[in-house]
């Protein structure tokens, strides 16, 4: 890293080389430690997030090496004691605790300790235990639980009380899969702040399904034996760099961070034209996911989880492995978060960047001159994978040599079960084993873009492919692109219509190519659909940012998060519905871009024991942003297999 600073506290020397570099380990410590001593904290204190507080857009916009560096500390505490959240600042300059604020009303996220805390108390539950020995489970060791969100459903001796519904499964022996025996009906209610079951719903006896459900090599002994080696090389190595958390690739600029709550995000995206490198977008990143199940059963309607603001995604990442995660040639970025007491937890290899062959990017073959041209696509690839309890989800952005970027969530892991009775064929879902309920759900995400194309003023277009009017169409045959400003923000709350072929575009009305248009880039719609829990649904009240696909907001810094900042058993009304409300001008100025995509999965037998991977996402296409194609200058490929060039 080129070190444009060098900085000494009385508690951390750090060397730091842009303003959005993540914290360091040192960092962390010590703006805990700030916290903690000005504060006097208690064992009752538990630390839900600490990251990095971003500086202001213009002044990150405006930096340059060797400018001077401030760097401060984003923190959400709760007091497990009084059950109050608190929002902490804190200076690592000065080094001091900046702003210390109560939030009322408000639940942070469920920590990742508290899982394994409301497991254990669980467990040792007398009413939990004498439940499952109806069921004839005697050791409770053997149990598996996942501690759910519980949502808000206006029950009154819920209102303030921080809770978790916890579903319960259990295990033949240590390694088993448990997802195959869920403990159907028995659901305990956990209050987190006391650690305390307060009280266990039982629903009625259902049998445990027969049958295993196992996957991995201690079970599954007839692997295939046909595959042979397939090796990706790179011997001169990758075609990128990296420089701290800068990553430059071909003619693309990215910067990546890393926060508890949204994992992966992604800075200042540029695109090298003719010496210039022209923004695309300032800071991106997954900003909520809502997880709704179909099943209205007492003991399954309240089974809705919001994943980035229930949970915290990033917490949630995995260590990847080479050649199992990733291929290649690869370099790993390790996150650096914290446990619910504010002792640092690193994760190895949270993020992965490598390079792969993606098919042909161009192709001409002139048949007068017999002459071909062809050239191979490759793409920069910079990903993360979380475990959410049963369920993983990898996170994928694409940029490839033409302009594009691509967005890709890959749904894999395991489905949610529940156990039926024998003979019983259930309605809102499907068998995947004798007894063994998948239930139908939704996976519906929402992405953040702050745009800046070509520079901060933009505005959207909504671009709809139309037949053209009979009295300019004698013959039938005439159609063509019509594109509406969309110039307020209740105008911008759109949906997809794949039957006209809708994508919007975000145009930068002051710059023009060489033809004249106004430069631009298009949002293309993949695989979507619309929430179909009713409008009056919990779920829809909490995450109303779903009901559109696309959304557009003026930038305001405290707009982070689509359904809120709190969003675990809060009742909703607030984030997009909220701000949006005012109907703020949106034309010609920096905006945000949040596009809500859904996938709705029915699941089938081929998802049992682990699903293959299912992908859902975007693309964002260069329109008229350049003259002319932009990957004309990408060499013919050069190797003893190529027979091109």
């Amino acid at each position: 890293m080129t070190v444009a600073q060098e900085r000494t506290t009385s508690q951390v020397t750090t060397s730091i080389g842009h303003p959005l570099e993540p914290l360091t380990p040192e960092e962390i410590k010590a703006a805990v430690s700030i916290v903690k001593t000005e504060k006097a904290l208690t064992g009752s204190f538990r630390f839900a997030t600490v990251t990095l507080k971003e500086p202001e857009k213009q002044r990150v916009l405006s930096f340059c090496p060797g400018d001077p560096i401030s760097r401060e500390v984003f923190m959400i505490l709760l007091d497990n004691a009084t059950a109050t959240t608190y929002e902490a600042v804190v200076s690592l300059d000065e080094p001091r605790l900046v702003s210390w604020d109560p939030i009322p009303g408000v639940q942070p996220p469920i920590m990742l300790d508290e899982f394994v805390a409301c497991e254990a108390a669980v467990k040792a539950c007398p009413e939990f235990q004498s439940a499952i020995a109806k069921r004839g489970i005697t050791n409770p060791d053997l149990v598996m639980i996942d501690p759910w969100s519980a949502g808000h459903y206006g029950i009154a001796d819920e209102e303030g009380v921080r809770l978790s519904r916890a579903l319960c499964w259990v295990k033949a022996n240590p390694t088993d899969n448990g997802y195959a025996r869920p403990i159907e009906g028995v659901i305990p209610v956990v209050d987190l702040n006391k650690m305390e079951v307060i009280r266990v719903e039982d629903y009625g006896v259902v049998p445990l399904p027969p049958k295993d459900g196992n996957y991995t090599p201690e079970y599954v002994k007839n692997y295939r034996q046909d595959l042979k080696p397939l090796e990706i090389v790179q011997p001169e190595g990758p075609s990128y760099a990296v420089d701290g958390h800068e990553i430059s690739w071909q003619k693309w600029k990215v910067r990546v961070g890393f926060t508890p709550r949204e994992g992966l995000v992604l800075y200042n995206v540029t695109y090298t034209d003719k010496g210039e490198d022209r923004p695309i977008f300032y800071r991106a990143s997954l900003a909520e996911m809502t997880v709704p199940y179909g099943d209205p059963q007492p003991n399954h309607y309240r089974k809705n989880a919001f994943d980035v603001g229930e949970y915290g995604i990033g917490s949630l990442a995995n260590s990847l492995k080479l050649g199992c995660d990733c291929l290649g040639v690869i370099h790993y970025f390790d996150a650096f978060i914290t446990d619910s007491r504010g002792e640092v937890a690193q994760i190895e290899n949270a993020i992965c960047l490598h390079e792969e062959d993606f098919g042909i990017l161009w192709k001409h073959v002139d048949w007068r001159t017999e002459q071909t041209e062809v050239r191979r696509s490759r793409r920069l690839v910079i990903s993360f994978i979380a475990t959410v309890g049963n369920y993983e989800y990898g996170f994928y952005w694409y940029f490839y040599q033409d302009g594009t970027i691509q967005y890709e969530v890959k749904l894999t892991g395991m489905v949610s079960t529940a156990a039926v009775m024998p003979g019983e064929v259930p309605k809102y879902g499907t068998l995947v084993a004798p007894q063994l309920n998948a239930p139908i759900h939704q996976h519906i995400f929402n992405v953040r873009m702050d745009i800046n194309v070509d520079g901060q003023n933009n505005s959207v277009y909504e671009v709809d492919i139309v037949p053209e009017e009979d009295e300019h169409n004698p013959y039938g045959n005439a159609f063509y692109a019509q594109s509406t400003l969309l110039p307020t923000e209740k105008a911008a709350q759109r949906l997809i219509d794949p039957m006209k072929g809708r994508h919007w575009k975000v145009v930068n009305p002051s710059k023009t190519n060489a033809m004249g248009y106004p430069t631009a880039y298009k949002l293309m719609p993949g695989e979507n659909t619309l929430p179909l829990a009713r409008p009056s649904a919990s779920v829809i009240n909490r995450a109303t940012y779903m009901t559109q696909h696309l959304w557009v907001t003026p930038y305001s810094a405290d707009e982070k998060y689509p359904a809120g900042d709190y969003p675990n058993q809060h009742p909703g009304g607030v984030g997009l519905p909220q701000w949006t409300d005012a109907d703020r001008s949106v034309e010609d100025t920096d905006i945000v871009v949040w596009y809500t995509f859904a996938h709705s999965h029915s699941p089938r037998a081929e998802d049992w024991p682990v699903m293959p991977v299912g992908t859902i996402g975007f693309m964002l296409k260069p329109l008229n942003f350049f003259d002319e194609n932009p990957a004309n200058d990408v060499p013919p490929s050069v190797s003893r297999h190529s027979c091109c060039g």
